[in-house]
């Protein structure tokens, strides 16, 4: 596999292209920033007329590489359907018609004041993405306490390592994606890459992997799937979906029994282990094997693998998204910890973040638990703090929300915000259980959404706000290694659009709100500093001109001659106690399992082309020739049986919904096992059939199995 087989060409649609292709010229006037897309943050340079870009090679997350979506990247400032002038409805059942932002801004103060007075502050929800700038969702975070005086306020990174988070929590005090530089992973002797397919979600990843293998390293891939990434893999699990979690103890048996187990690292630097040992004693290999399916040979080998001096265990999203994803993530990383790998020299567990400021996106006060610095809301020090920052008495901070799933599914209720302000998501896509969500939200009294195009949910706005892109501003971005990045910006916006400072700035004013409401990305990142200091996501010694300087700086970060931290763990972990914490945790299944009336799995995700909910990858012409339809994907021997044939229109139902796709044959899935990809709306949504189900920790959905029925489907049929 060569580094173009990843996507290095614009053209590169496919995977065919051979050889290094040479990115020719910066454009004029380039301005070096990052991709809008991934984690991963690529460094691009951005410029010219038309606006080009090309790759920079001084980052070292893409070190000169791009997949298939940065390429194209410009083109979505210029999309045919890019608002530039704010949207408004007259009255219910108006169609939008365009308005002044006067108009626009003041009709937004008016219903959030009518509403707050009629049913309280927390009548008016705050919707946020993963996809924001740290200095937007910082704003935003405090906009929804101090302006609305809100606790309703999540975002779409709940959907995203929401399960990472709080097991990272539980283990190490510190939720930290990458445990190490993303080099790093090219010395690694061992990958175990759990639910990951980076060759399709961020492809530029893949560099580091072949590297890895090109140094006589070996990967090892956990995913029902024979997934791209799997391919590439030197040991292949394929479990039943949803068994994450007894395969991880399954490894962990075979580590004990095998004598694997680090035994002097255990008693130094961890607690909690002989509860651990208890529970795992249950977890054969025989019985390990029944649950998910995996060979017991497989699982031997895999240990094996994991015993060498640099090993690295990563999960992703298909180890997260689902009910019981908390505890999955804590069987990995109680393995990590048996095997004495977190806070050991190029080892370690980490999880890949998805979105592109999915880190930094949650550490500064989107999430309904959290104020900046990553510190809970609850906590009366924390509240003092944050609130001396903003310049208001702590008493005024609400407390807690709901959790984004809740949150959406509370929407025009008795007992749920009456109106919602939406910024950087579209949840009519991306939810699960969409159909109800969608309903949730045509319920609501009064919806606003700040966007660059009417994507699905926009369309069911009473305001749409014309916001400016990832190339028409400026802001810091924290990528899946935890090193804070500049995006600058290259163009200036459309004239009539706005960016989302520029309008959190003119609504605090409308709505008296206390404090200053910089519109200045520098000024907020500087007050974003100073609220974040002692936290333990600590930015008070990151400056711009230190991410210049430096290319980026590791948090935590607490003072501008700290170095910053690249491989946190090294010499303790951010618990009172400096131990990591053993969990004890069992195996309990998908909340819903198959039956007679459903007897296969769902399990959803991305593919190479298409990015989240698609708002943004569906309008470029060359990724929509790349993918242009939703499919599901099924084994042969199953769509023989069900009469399916390849091509040909399928509907999949759930107990929540159906969609109608195009059959795709291959036999890189299981047999009792389909998948269908994201990223469409209508009747091809694939979140029409996932199970909301949530973690009980993190809140987060069931978004990876779900229990579904296929037919062909018959002429007329539509989403239900």
């Amino acid at each position: 596999m060569t580094a173009s087989d990843i996507g290095d060409a614009p053209g590169d649609l496919t995977g065919t292209v051979t050889g290094t292709l040479d990115p020719g010229p910066d454009p004029p006037s380039a301005t070096p920033t990052h991709c809008p897309y991934c984690a991963l943050q690529c460094g691009m340079n951005v410029g010219g007329r038309p606006v080009t870009v090309t790759p920079r090679s001084d980052v070292p997350a893409n070190a000169g590489g791009l997949c298939q979506k940065g390429w194209t990247a410009a083109e979505m400032l210029t999309v045919p359907d890019r608002l530039t002038t704010p949207l408004m409805r007259a009255h219910l059942g108006a169609p939008l018609e365009p308005c002044s932002w006067d108009e626009a801004l003041d009709r937004i103060a008016a219903e959030v004041g009518r509403l707050q007075e009629m049913y309280g502050p927390d009548a008016v929800g705050v919707f946020g993405g993963g996809g924001l700038t740290n200095e937007k969702a910082y704003q935003l975070g405090k906009f929804a306490r101090i302006a609305l005086r809100t606790s309703q306020i999540d975002y779409n990174g709940r959907f995203c390592m929401s399960s990472a988070a709080a097991a990272l929590n539980r283990a190490f005090g510190m939720d930290r994606g990458l445990p190490v530089p993303i080099t790093d992973l090219a010395q690694a002797d061992t990958i175990l890459l759990v639910g990951g397919n980076v060759a399709e979600t961020m492809p530029p990843f893949m560099r580091h992997l072949i590297d890895q293998k090109a140094a006589g390293g070996s990967l090892i891939v956990v995913d029902p799937r024979r997934t791209s990434t799997a391919r590439q893999a030197d040991l292949h699990l394929q479990p039943t979906p949803g068994t994450d979690l007894a395969l991880a103890n399954g490894l962990l048996h075979l580590a004990l029994v095998e004598g694997y187990v680090d035994e002097g690292y255990v008693a130094e630097r961890t607690s909690g282990f002989d509860t651990v040992h208890t529970v795992i004693n249950a977890y054969w290999p025989d019985r390990v094997e029944r649950i998910t399916g995996v060979p017991v040979p497989h699982m031997r080998e895999a240990v094996r693998m994991l015993t060498r001096d640099r090993v690295l265990i990563l999960t992703a999203r298909g180890a997260e998204q689902h009910a019981a994803g908390t505890d999955t993530v804590t069987a990995f990383i109680n393995l990590a910890l048996a095997l004495g790998l977190p806070g050991r020299e190029g080892s370690g567990y980490g999880c890949l973040t998805g979105q592109g400021n999915g880190q930094g996106g949650r550490e500064h006060g989107q999430k309904a638990d959290q104020l900046p610095g990553y510190r809970k809301i609850d906590d009366p020090a924390a509240r003092a703090h944050v609130a001396a920052v903003w310049g208001v008495d702590p008493q005024i901070l609400p407390g807690p929300g709901r959790s984004a799933y809740e949150l959406l599914a509370a929407l025009g209720t008795d007992t749920g915000p009456r109106a919602l302000l939406l910024f950087g998501s579209n949840p009519v896509v991306s939810a699960p259980r969409a159909r109800s969500v969608e309903e949730r939200i045509n319920a609501l009294d009064f919806l606003v959404v700040a966007d660059f195009v009417l994507s699905e949910t926009a369309t069911r706005a009473d305001v749409v706000l014309p916001s400016a892109q990832w190339a028409e501003e400026s802001g810091t971005m924290t990528n899946l290694e935890g090193r804070v990045l500049r995006r600058r910006q290259a163009v200036p916006p459309p004239d009539g659009v706005r960016t989302d400072l520029e309008i959190l700035s003119e609504l605090a004013g409308r709505l008296s709100a206390p404090g200053r409401w910089s519109t200045d990305p520098a000024e907020v990142f500087e007050e974003l500093r100073a609220a974040s200091a002692g936290g333990v996501a600590d930015y008070s010694g990151i400056t711009y001109e230190r991410i210049e300087a430096e290319g980026g700086v590791f948090w935590p970060c607490p003072a501008e001659d700290h170095p910053g931290t690249p491989r946190p763990f090294l010499d303790r972990f951010a618990t009172p106690d400096g131990r990591a914490r053993f969990t004890p945790v069992e195996h309990r299944g998908a909340a819903e399992e198959v039956d007679a009336d459903y007897p296969v799995y769902l399990t959803t995700g991305r593919v190479l082309a298409h990015y989240q909910s698609g708002a943004q990858t569906r309008r470029i012409d060359p990724l929509v020739a790349a993918s242009p339809d939703p499919f599901v994907e099924l084994h042969p021997d199953l769509a023989d049986r069900l009469g399916i044939t390849e091509g040909m229109d399928v509907l999949v139902t759930s107990r929540r919904g159906a969609a109608v796709v195009r059959a795709r044959l291959t036999d890189t899935i299981r047999h009792d096992t389909v998948f269908m990809p994201f990223h469409w709306a209508g009747s091809g949504r694939a979140n029409s059939l996932t199970n909301p189900a949530l973690d009980p920790v993190s809140r987060m959905p069931e978004f990876k199995v779900c229990a579904v029925r296929l037919e062909p489907a018959l002429d007329g049929v539509s989403e239900r």
